[in-house]
């Protein structure tokens, strides 16, 4: 059985750090990257090694701006010799409003959630190609459903749905692209209960989701998924629905 490496952006927490314990439980390798969130990603990383030494690995990185993609999967590559899994995880969310949003907000959401996951895909494509690999990507509802006040946010993860869809045709047959797009799984900061009450009202299955599901999900792509490729799998509890 192949013992798999996964790298997974922005993995220090909250979905991200899901998705790493449930891949690293079902016997894959880890590779936590993060930012600026040193404490959580080096306690994750203890965590997972304790469970099974040798199984994580952190890299620090930013991956806006002028960041070096390049350098960034070489590192992933060195840490077990090869790569199987791109879980492009990492993203900015917050609002935009229009009449009220600056170039450096725009040039934040989308370096995150659209550029990198391109770049660190195109930088993965060699060593995906020898592994039989595959990437897959963090969409979002929104990326279908704008969110108010959110354009930016809801553009990017559009973008990235595409990006998903192309890169799936470009990259067959050796390498499988998807993505897993969330619905209400984590809640905004500061977000009212009656907002939430308000949301969960166009939810089918009445409830909210957690970071579980998600990791589910992405696991599921890995795993069970062999004959799917340019797909988006959408757990959101039936919120596209309406």
């Amino acid at each position: 059985m192949i013992r798999r490496t996964v790298l997974i952006t922005g993995a220090a927490h909250r979905i991200g750090a899901a998705i790493a314990r449930d891949l690293h439980a079902h016997g894959m390798d880890v590779i936590i990257h993060y930012n600026t969130s040193t404490a959580p990603a080096r306690a994750l990383a203890d965590e997972l090694n304790a469970a099974r030494d040798g199984s994580a690995f952190l890299i620090q990185a930013d991956l806006t701006g002028t960041a070096d993609y390049d350098a960034i999967i070489a590192a992933a590559c060195a840490c077990t010799g090869s790569l199987h899994v791109l879980v492009n995880n990492a993203s900015q969310f917050y609002p935009t409003p229009i009449g009220a949003t600056s170039r450096g907000q725009w040039r934040d959401i989308m370096e995150s959630n659209l550029q990198a996951p391109f770049f660190l895909s195109q930088a993965c494509v060699p060593h995906l190609r020898r592994t039989g690999g595959c990437i897959i990507n963090l969409a979002d509802i929104y990326g279908s459903i704008p969110l108010r006040d959110y354009s930016v946010y809801s553009a990017a993860k559009a973008g990235l749905i595409m990006l998903t869809r192309a890169l799936a045709r470009e990259l067959a047959p050796e390498i499988r692209v998807n993505a897993v797009s969330p619905g209400s799984v984590l809640w905004p900061e500061g977000m009212s209960e009656e907002a939430r009450a308000a949301v969960l009202k166009q939810v089918s299955l009445g409830r909210s989701g957690s970071p579980q599901d998600v990791a589910n999900g992405v696991r599921f792509l890995i795993e069970d998924a062999a004959y799917m490729t340019g797909q988006v799998l959408n757990i959101d509890g039936g919120r596209t629905l309406y």
